[in-house]
C-alpha cells in the first residue's frame, strides 16, 4: 500500500520474538528482518505514547531490543531533526502494530525503511500488553528477534540464554566517541522557555563533558545557556579535563552497567569537588559510584515519558523522561555524603542527589526531554548558577529555579 511519501508498504514475513523463559511471540517482521537479520538483547518496555525516533536513538539502548507499549508505531514517520545521536541504537523493535502509512511534512522516509537501512530488525502484530507483563513479572531478560525459519523455537530461546548478561556489562565505552568534539548547536526554535526565562550564563562558559553516550537535546541545553560544551571520551583522564580549565564537568547518560565504568569512576573519584559537576542517568550512577556509593539492577526498570518524581528540597512534583535499568542505593549514597534530592514516586528509588559540601549533583532522569514533559530543565539553570558561584546547589536555588520555570510554564509569569 502507498504511503504519504509515495513509498511502497514495507515487505513483511512471519518473524518470532524468543524470551530466555521459554516465552515465543509470533508476529511480523519489518526493518532489517527482510534482509535475515536477527536482533539480540535485553528486552525493555518504554511506555511514553509518542518519542519513537527519539528513543530508538537514545544510546543508552544499547544492547536492547526496546518494547513501545503505544498501540500504533510509525505513523509520522522518521525526520532528520528529531534523532538524538546518529543512528538507531537498539538490538531490536517491538511494537503492537506497524503503520501502513506515514504522515508528517518533516518525515524523510517511513519508520521500516529507516531501520532497514541501518540494520535493526522489528517485530510486530504481538500481543505487547501480554509481553509487557511478562516483563513486569519476572523482570527484563534476554530475548531474541528472528525470521529465520529454519531455527526452531527451542533454538531462538536457546539464543536469548546464552546471550550476554545486562550486568556487569560496559557498553559506554562502546557508544563514547573516540576523540574530543565540541558542540555548537542551540534548542533554537525549539526552546520550551525563552532565553529571558532560563538562567543564561551572563559569561561564556566552558563545559566539558564525559561523553559516556550523551544524547543530544543535552548539549543543546547547555548551549542554550551560553556554554561551550567540549565532549570527550568517557575515559578521559583527570589532567586532559584539568587543561580545558572548565568551569563545569557534565557526566552524560549512557547504556550497560555502571559499575563497569571503571575508568570514569576513577576520573570522577580523582576530580570530586574540584570542579562543579552536574551529572544525567548513568553520569548520576557514575558520581554516586565515585563518592563511595553503590548501585543495583532494578527488575525492569524505569523507561517513559511519565514518571512521577518528588524534589524533596522543593516538595514539587515532576513528570519526567526516564531510560534506566540501574539505581543508587539509597543508604551507601547518605554514607558516602550524599543527600537525596528527588525520589521516584512509583517505587521510592533514588532519583537525584548532591553532596552536601562539594559542588556536585545529578539526576536519575532526563531534564532534556526529547521525549517527554518539560518539567525538569530547570536543573539546568542550577547548573549554571553552581557553575557560577562554585557553591553546592542550595535548597532555595533549587526551588526558585523550579518555580520560576513552573510559573512560566503555566502562563502566570511573563519571562523578563
Amino acid at each position: 500500500m502507498p504511503n504519504s511519501r509515495g513509498a511502497s508498504a514495507p515487505v513483511q514475513r512471519p518473524c518470532r520474538l524468543a524470551l530466555a523463559d521459554g516465552a515465543v511471540f509470533h508476529g511480523l517482521g519489518f526493518g532489517a528482518t527482510t534482509d535475515g537479520k536477527t536482533g539480540i538483547g535485553e528486552v525493555v518496555f518504554n511506555t511514553a505514547m509518542t518519542g519513537y525516533q527519539e528513543a530508538l536513538t537514545d544510546p543508552s539502548y544499547t544492547g536492547q531490543v526496546l518494547t513501545i507499549t503505544a498501540t500504533q508505531v510509525g505513523n509520522y514517520g522518521i525526520a532528520r531533526e528529531d534523532v538524538e545521536s546518529a543512528r538507531p541504537t537498539v538490538a531490536g523493535f517491538v511494537i503492537r502494530e506497524l503503520s501502513r502509512i506515514h504522515s508528517n511534512q518533516r518525515a524523510v522516509e517511513s519508520l521500516s525503511d529507516w531501520l532497514q537501512r541501518h540494520g535493526i530488525p522489528g517485530i510486530h502484530h504481538i500481543d505487547t500488553r501480554a509481553l509487557v507483563r511478562r516483563l513486569r513479572t519476572a523482570g527484563s531478560m534476554n530475548g531474541v528477534i528472528s525470521d529465520d525459519v529454519s531455527s526452531t523455537d527451542d533454538a531462538l530461546v536457546a539464543r536469548a540464554r546464552n546471550a550476554a548478561s545486562m550486568t556487569g556489562l560496559d557498553l559506554a565505552s562502546g557508544v563514547s566517541p573516540r576523540c574530543a568534539t565540541r558542540w555548537e548547536e542551540p534548542l533554537g526554535e525549539w526552546a520550551p522557555r525563552t532565553e529571558a526565562g532560563m538562567r543564561v550564563a551572563t559569561r561564556t562558559l566552558t563545559v566539558v563533558a564525559l561523553d559516556c553516550g550523551a544524547k543530544r537535546n543535552i548539549y543543546r541545553n547547555l548551549r542554550q545557556r551560553n556554554c561551550i560544551v567540549h565532549a570527550l571520551p568517557h575515559d578521559a583522564s583527570a589532567q586532559t579535563i584539568r587543561a580545558l580549565k572548565p568551569d563545569g564537568l557534565f557526566v552524560s547518560n549512557g547504556p550497560g552497567d555502571p559499575a563497569a565504568v571503571e575508568a570514569t569512576v576513577r576520573t570522577l573519584r580523582a576530580l570530586a569537588g574540584e570542579i562543579p559537576t552536574f551529572g544525567i542517568c548513568l553520569g548520576h550512577q557514575l558520581l554516586a559510584l565515585a563518592l563511595g556509593a553503590k548501585t543495583y539492577k532494578l527488575k525492569f526498570g524505569h523507561r517513559g515519558s511519565n514518571q512521577p518524581v518528588r524534589n524533596l528540597l522543593s516538595g514539587r512534583i515532576e513528570i519526567t523522561s526516564q531510560n534506566h535499568g540501574f539505581c543508587v542505593d539509597e543508604a551507601t549514597l547518605v554514607a558516602a555524603g550524599g543527600e537525596p534530592t528527588h525520589i521516584h514516586l512509583n517505587d521510592a528509588t533514588i532519583a537525584g542527589f548532591r553532596h552536601t559540601t562539594k559542588p556536585i549533583f545529578s539526576v536519575q532522569y532526563h531534564p532534556e526531554a526529547s521525549p517527554g514533559p518539560h518539567d525538569s530543565d530547570y536543573l539546568f539553570d542550577c547548573f549554571i548558577e553552581m557553575m557560577e558561584t562554585r557553591h553546592p546547589v542550595s535548597t532555595d536555588g533549587m526551588g526558585r529555579a523550579q518555580g520560576l520555570a513552573a510559573s512560566i510554564a503555566k502562563g502566570e509569569l511573563v519571562a523578563r
